[in-house]
């Protein structure tokens, strides 16, 4: 069954292309692709991902599945258009849902009790490419809407702005006056004073202040960009993750920072922005810069190592166009689950007789997710 019908439950085309073979994948994953990282605003890309569910049965558990995938919500005219999603399913409903707040669209599925195979397919279809701020030329930027502005400066359930997080903000950002400075103490404090924990399990959880009531700021991506949106809004900057998926190599020769096979299941990512008046929503990426120290080939590499140094550069202002962005939600209540809120949307996730699945193991849930670059 197919729906494209947009509603809020209270509690968005490009044209089929072939797909480049497997071996550009290879072929740009090269590490003597590049020696820099600098990406720049430049042709448009367009891409197809595909995400099949064979939602599992629990043993000795009887009752109806139900999944909920989350879809490319998220639009930016300047280097991301969802363009369309489609899909072939076995279950009783699907439909499209979007969270009342931040719009983070999904696709909500039920089956019939008595499915045994619960099976979807969903294909998203999607153009994106490099961005860059040029921080020498500030522009006629429209100021932030204000309650667009209240949204990206609010507490959420794992980033309060009070607290531990208010009082490690103000230390950082003593002295600074303007946002871009203050956003970029910030940024360069996680990247010094943090790590990527390889044990971490998925991209993290997100619980900023437990991260810095330990001491012990290990974790991954969804811990460490978290920490710069929340020490930013506790600084009074706006500031945004943005959850999404790896689609490709990185074009330049980094390994350790794009997908690396037509394969994505595993490749989630969440990146972050902040607002600065003049130059509008920036593109950062803290903990890409921790990914780069630990897992760059040869790997565990020095702050002043060339390729540390030229992603620690770049990732306060630029992102390369190798990635999906599926929304910037947070609290996320799923339309017909009684069970918790999510603290973002990244992953799939499925419940068997209210039971829900572990998102962080696709192939025990299981689910796959493909990507392929569209030529022109």
């Amino acid at each position: 069954m197919t729906s494209r019908r947009d509603f809020l439950k209270a509690g968005a085309a490009l044209t089929a292309v072939a797909a480049l073979p497997p071996s550009a994948f290879a072929q740009a994953a090269s590490p003597a692709a590049a020696a820099t990282f600098a990406p720049k605003p430049g042709a448009w890309r367009q891409f197809e991902v595909v995400t099949t569910l064979d939602v599992a049965p629990v043993e000795g558990k009887a009752g109806p599945a139900q999944a909920w995938v989350p879809l490319p919500s998220y639009t930016a005219e300047d280097w991301f258009k969802p363009a369309s999603n489609s899909w072939k399913t076995n279950a009783r409903t699907a439909e499209m849902v979007k969270d009342p707040h931040y719009g983070a669209g999904m696709l909500h599925l039920v089956w019939a009790e008595d499915e045994a195979k619960p099976t979807v397919e969903i294909t998203s279809k999607f153009a994106t490419r490099d961005r860059a701020t040029d921080f020498s030329a500030p522009g006629n930027v429209p100021a932030l809407a204000p309650e667009q502005r209240a949204l990206f400066l609010a507490a959420t359930d794992l980033i309060p702005t009070n607290g531990i997080v208010k009082e490690t903000a103000d230390r950082i950002v003593a002295g600074k006056t303007t946002d871009i400075d203050k956003s970029r103490a910030i940024y360069e404090w996680v990247v010094e004073n943090t790590y990527r924990n390889a044990a971490t399990p998925g991209c993290g959880t997100g619980d900023i202040a437990s991260l810095l009531k330990s001491g012990n700021l290990g974790g991954k991506c969804a811990d460490l960009n978290a920490l710069f949106v929340g020490l930013n809004r506790a600084a009074g900057v706006p500031a945004r993750d943005l959850y999404g998926i790896r689609v490709a190599p990185s074009a330049f020769g980094y390994k350790s920072l794009g997908a690396n096979s037509p394969v994505i299941s595993k490749a989630q990512h969440c990146r972050a922005e902040v607002w600065l008046d003049g130059y509008g929503w920036v593109a950062t990426d803290p903990a890409d810069v921790r990914k780069v120290v630990l897992e760059e080939p040869p790997g565990k590499n020095a702050m002043d190592d060339a390729k540390v140094l030229a992603a620690r550069k770049a990732l306060f202002g630029a992102w390369e166009g190798n990635w999906l962005a599926y929304n910037d939600g947070h609290d996320i209540a799923l339309p017909g689950s009684s069970g918790p809120k999510l603290g973002f949307l990244m992953y799939p996730q499925a419940e068997v007789a209210s039971l829900r699945h572990d998102c962080l193991d696709p192939g025990t849930f299981a689910y796959k997710i493909t990507a392929s670059e569209l030529s022109a």
